[in-house]
Order: C-alpha cells, then sequence, then structure tokens
C-alpha cells in the first residue's frame, strides 16, 4: 500500500448521471477489459493524469471521451470532491461530477472497456443491491470485509464505492438538478 500522497499517480474520473426519459435518474459505469490494474471492474470513466492535460477536470473529461465517445460538451461539471486513494494500486483519484447529455449510442475503446452500464439510481438504492464480502489481496496484510452495490452480475466496490456511497443519498435528494 502506497506510504503517501506523492507515491501515488494522479487520476481524474467522471460520475456521469442523466434523467432518463422516464424521469429516472441514471448513473454510467464502465466494465473494464480484462487485464490492466482494474481489469474487469466496475468504474467511473477515467484514468491518468497526461502531461498535456492542464487541470484535472480535463483528464477526466478526455478520459470520458476516449473511452466512452461521451464528448466534453455533453457535460456539465457540477461538483468536484476529494480525491479517494486506490488502497491496491496507487491511484489518487480525483472525482468529478457531471451531468450529461446522454448519446444515442456508446462509442466505447474495446482495448479498455468491456461494457458501457447504465444503472438507475432508485435501483442502488435498494436494500437488496447494497452488500459486504471478505476480499484478500496481496497487498493486504489480513483479509478485510469490503462493501459493495450490486449492478446484475458486477460489483461496485473499491475506491468506486467509496466515491460513490457518500453521493446516493445526496443525489437521490436533488441536491443537484440533474
Amino acid at each position: 500500500m502506497p506510504t503517501s500522497k506523492q507515491s501515488q499517480v494522479e487520476a481524474a474520473i467522471l460520475i456521469p448521471v442523466y434523467r432518463g426519459e422516464d424521469g429516472a435518474v441514471r448513473l454510467v459505469l464502465v466494465r473494464r477489459s480484462q487485464g490492466g490494474h482494474h481489469g474487469g471492474q466496475l468504474a467511473f470513466p477515467g484514468g491518468k493524469r497526461d502531461p498535456h492535460d492542464q487541470s484535472l477536470q480535463q483528464t477526466a473529461l478526455r478520459e470520458t471521451w476516449e473511452e466512452t465517445g461521451l464528448t466534453p460538451e455533453s457535460v456539465d461539471i457540477l461538483a468536484s470532491f476529494p480525491a479517494v486513494p486506490t488502497l491496491t494500486t496507487g491511484f489518487q483519484v480525483h472525482p468529478f461530477l457531471g451531468r450529461i447529455i446522454a448519446p444515442p449510442q456508446w462509442r466505447r475503446d474495446e482495448r479498455e472497456i468491456a461494457e458501457i452500464i447504465e444503472v438507475r439510481l432508485d435501483d442502488l438504492a435498494r436494500p437488496e443491491a447494497h452488500g459486504e464480502e471478505i476480499k484478500q489481496f496481496p497487498t493486504w496484510p489480513a483479509p478485510e470485509r469490503v462493501p459493495f452495490y450490486r449492478v446484475g452480475p458486477y460489483q461496485i466496490w473499491g475506491a468506486t464505492y467509496r466515491i460513490f456511497h457518500p453521493l446516493l443519498p445526496r443525489l437521490l435528494a436533488d441536491e443537484w438538478v440533474i
């Protein structure tokens, strides 16, 4: 596990949300392709800051466009939140909440993204969507109880969970106009 903020790699993610035609607020997630640091995991679109990125917000928008085809012009940044460290891979993740205009069809980068998933916030708020299990990683001294949200056959856990969990009640309370 990284011992200091200096040893972590800066990354930025977009938390894309939109209101569907049925009035329900939806969250957009990506399922990472196998391989890499977070292979197969559900996450928000985003990635490492490139040297040419002028800001972490630009990193989040650029990475989202590269991974999903969502143009920066289709995103209205509503808020930024404190950085969240990953506990096993050494990233310092800077989250940005964005109201989006969802495209008629997503264009995923097949090398990085296995699937783009849209999930209703109401579905994530149901008690049966929330769970915990014991996980063990080589960098952890012992197994730990890890909370998660179920999304079909997948789980939102780790840094994505820690970013999203405190945000869900705020989104459900309509803190931002979506």
